[in-house]
């Protein structure tokens, strides 16, 4: 058994979790669940970033503390658990005793490696991004992503020595030791990298900055974003006291975060965890962003999706299947209600949902419900299984989840069409033997099927599965992914509607 840690970036707990992260925790969700169907020892984690500028502000505006803020925000990430049916193992707040305790042990040992130095600071900075933004980069005189004015600064701050891992960031990267996926986001960080990366401001005033964790050796100091938020991935496994989580499940196995983090993630985390001696991820896959009718999602606009009102209307599978099969994972994508409905007809209850019903009850009809003899295999049939597992662990291995789910489409797809070319109904009254060799390789395709389909929407796919008596996590993979895996003489159970046709 190995083990396998995945993590998502940690959302800023400013505002109510919105589509995007929705669609980033599931992707994790799907690693996760996807690696328990192997056999894996699975260490999921999300949570929340919970300090900074933005957040002390907000709440001023608001009358109210910061931590009660963040509270409040964390509450509603949390509740993206059962509403997206999401399987971690922690949540962690950047405000609890342990990450702030873990944080403040990691800047010491960046402190003992001789990496952390004052100097002063002069430059502009974005609230919205909490970053400092290079004049270069700015579009008349305003943040390019949140499109207002920064502030200048001048001011004292403590810098980490990024600059002394930029090469071996670099090797980590090239030679795949540290993987990041796909290849072309890869390629656009060693094209900036290869530049040389610069020593980050690391630290703010405190009494320009007070909500954060303070610096361990200079109370007049807090912690900038960098040592604070993306520590999380070490204090969540008890990095305070090196226990028995981190002994286990350090290094991560796969960071998931966005497209807009990436420098970051595969730049001043690399370089921290470089310095203070710890292994470094083995992979950061990383996804595009989603739109709203072709634009940004905004508040201005009006067209900001939440996934409690999508789930509250459509259920939570849907949700997870669009968002996974519909969004290209590597790629920015699209959400409209109206293309959500066309893909669930269409896909989830045309295609999926009445080959189910079909098979179920021409088995209950022509069988009383038992699975027939199987004395023809049809090997086409057996092939394009084995063809759909090869494919699907090689996109997922590539952080292509949308790839994954076509090929098990593609093996739906060919089941109703075989349903269409054998005709069972016509069978039924010329070769019952020829009859239970359809429904058999039938019944056969649709437990695979079962399998292939649980990382993406697991409620659906266990009813299917109940079916044939089997339980997603109950055998070996190797096992349960071998064509023959159904026995005949055994009784399938009633399946009722997994996607009842929407009325559009």
């Amino acid at each position: 058994m190995s083990k396998f840690y995945v993590t998502t970036s940690i959302p800023y707990a400013n505002a109510n979790p919105h589509i995007g992260f929705a669609m980033e925790a599931i992707e994790a969700d799907f690693l996760a669940r996807y690696h328990r169907l192997l056999g894996d020892d699975v260490y999921f984690l999300t949570g929340t970033d919970e300090h900074g500028m933005k957040i002390h502000d907000t709440a001023e505006e608001l009358g109210i503390t910061p931590q009660e803020h963040v509270d409040n925000i964390a509450a509603k990430n949390r509740e993206l658990k059962k509403i997206l049916n999401l399987t971690y193992d922690d949540f962690i707040r950047t405000t609890s005793d342990r990450h702030k305790k873990g944080a403040q042990k990691l800047w010491m040992k960046l402190v003992e490696a001789g990496d952390i130095y004052k100097d002063k600071y002069e430059g502009f900075y974005c609230k919205g991004c909490e970053a400092y933004v290079t004049e270069k980069d700015l579009e008349d005189g305003k943040c390019p992503t949140h499109k207002k004015k920064v502030e200048k600064f001048s001011e004292e701050n403590y810098y980490f020595k990024l600059s002394k891992y930029s090469d071996k960031i670099v090797k980590l990267v090239e030679s795949g030791e540290l993987r990041v996926e796909p290849e072309f986001r890869k390629r656009e960080f060693l094209n900036v990298a290869k530049e040389g990366l610069r020593d980050v401001s690391f630290s703010r005033p405190k009494e320009k900055l007070s909500w954060g964790v303070e610096v361990p050796n200079d109370p007049d100091h807090t912690m900038y974003v960098w040592c604070d938020a993306l520590s999380n991935y070490l204090t969540a496994l008890d990095y305070e006291n090196e226990g028995s989580l981190f002994k286990k499940y350090w290094p991560c196995d796969a960071h998931v975060i966005g497209k807009d983090i990436i420098r970051f993630h595969v730049g001043i985390w690399i370089g921290i965890l470089l310095s203070a001696g710890l292994e470094v991820p083995k992979m950061i896959p990383i996804h595009g962003f989603i739109g709203s009718g072709g634009q940004k999602m905004s508040k201005s606009l009006g067209n900001v999706i939440s996934p409690f009102d999508v789930v509250e209307k459509y259920g939570t599978d849907p949700l997870r299947y669009f968002l996974l099969r519909e969004i290209p994972t590597v790629e920015d994508g699209d959400f409209t209600y109206e293309r959500f409905e066309e893909v669930y007809n269409s896909e989830l209850a045309n295609n999926l949902g009445n080959l189910v019903n079909r098979v179920t009850k021409m088995t209950e009809r022509y069988f009383e419900g038992v699975v027939p003899e199987l004395s023809v295999p049809d090997e086409g049939i057996k092939k394009g299984i084995e063809e759909m597992w090869t494919t699907y662990h090689k996109m997922i291995d590539k952080f292509d989840i949308k790839k994954a789910i076509e090929a098990v489409i593609v093996q739906v797809d060919a089941a109703n069409k075989y349903i269409e070319d054998k005709k069972p109904w016509v069978l039924a009254k010329e070769d019952e033997k020829e009859l239970g060799n359809v429904l058999y390789n039938l019944l056969e395709v649709l437990r695979h099927v079962g399998y292939a389909l649980y990382p993406y929407i697991p409620e659906a796919a266990e009813k299917l599965l109940k079916t044939f008596g089997c339980e997603p996590l109950g055998e070996n993979f190797d096992t349960i992914s071998k064509w023959g895996g159904l026995k005949a003489g055994e009784k399938i159970g009633e399946c009722e509607p997994l996607f009842p046709r929407l009325d559009i």
